[in-house]
């Protein structure tokens, strides 16, 4: 009986869905954006996904939602053949816990995800934010003095207190210049001399591996930096090399692209768009929120990412979503 009333909700949940989300002409696409999978909860990192909660809203795409490669997606959004309920998953940055922890549950699952790397951190590289992280989560004492480098003295003496700091000085060191923010980090590394992890972002082996699984791999430059603080020509650099790079570990075209923070207008301009048409991309990803219609610009197609993991929550937010006003530069 328990099976049957389960069956009879899953039915029920699923024709709620498709009525927000009909097939062909008006069917809307669903990308889930999704960052770093540990095994375990990060306290200092509280509410983003484990491998847990990881399986939970996995679970819940694969059994309320029609969930296809991107690059299938991407073809039947635009010939208007898209299935009722239909989304995608992706990756940004290239975490190692992507292949360690996450590739398994998509395998059990039996969907296709595509990963999107700054391929400037393969093999041992870190990115600036992780470093922030690492290091507030290793520094000593109960107050963190950074005015050496012309910032405060920062509480650090709790874990929210710590959790504070670290937000803070993401938001700080995010849209400084390039060389500024290296030369700031380095600095900080010498006022905090601690160990830093040295397998957090995917080897060579590992991106090869998910090639190997089905899983597609795109472009998210070289050193995930906010396209908008450069000018063109570093730009376009970024964009280009960090294609060739992938290319060259997986030896099939990059055809996908996600912008580095997203944001449009903020994070990335037309002149952006028109490099990817120029350097032979097939579509982008951004991180505006919403879901992607027929009239979509597929090199600004938007991405969202639910974090409730108990069921009718998680599919409420995947609806809510459905009908957000898309945010593009044009």
């Amino acid at each position: 009986m328990s099976n049957f009333i389960a069956h009879m909700d899953t039915s029920f949940i699923n024709t709620a869905a498709s009525l927000l989300s009909p097939g062909g002409h008006r069917a809307r696409l669903s990308i889930v954006l999704y960052h770093r999978v540990p095994k375990e909860p990060d306290e200092l990192l509280f509410g983003q996904e484990d491998a847990e909660s990881f399986e939970a809203q996995i679970r819940h795409l694969s059994n309320h939602f029609n969930v296809l490669p991107l690059h299938e997606a991407v073809q039947r959004l635009q010939e208007k053949t898209l299935p009722s309920r239909a989304a995608c998953i992706t990756f940004d940055d290239g975490y190692a816990n992507n292949a360690e922890v996450a590739l398994p549950i998509l395998q059990k699952y039996n969907v296709v995800a595509t990963f999107f790397i700054a391929a400037g951190f393969i093999n041992g590289g870190m990115m600036w934010n992780d470093k922030l992280i690492e290091l507030l989560r290793r520094a000593p004492n109960s107050v963190l003095d950074l005015s050496e480098i012309g910032l405060d003295k920062y509480d650090i003496s709790s874990l929210a207190q710590r959790r504070k700091t670290l937000f803070t000085l993401i938001d700080i060191f995010k849209y400084l210049p390039h060389e500024e923010r290296f030369a700031r980090l380095d600095r900080l590394c010498q006022l905090i001399p601690v160990t830093l992890p040295e397998r957090l972002m995917m080897t060579a082996e590992q991106i090869k591996q998910l090639h190997n699984a089905d899983m597609e791999i795109g472009g998210h430059t070289v050193n995930h930096p906010i396209l908008t603080r450069l000018d063109s020509a570093a730009a376009y650099t970024e964009i280009d090399s960090g294609k060739k790079i992938l290319e060259n570990i997986i030896q099939a075209p990059v055809r996908y692209f996600a912008y580095p923070n997203g944001k449009p207008g903020r994070d990335y301009i037309p002149e952006h768009v028109a490099m990817l048409k120029e350097i032979g991309f097939d579509a982008a990803v951004s991180t505006a929120w919403g879901a992607a219609t027929k009239n979509a610009d597929i090199y600004q197609l938007p991405r969202f990412t639910p974090w409730n993991i108990r069921r009718n929550r998680f599919v409420l937010q995947m609806m809510q979503n459905m009908h957000r006003t898309v945010q593009t530069v044009s």
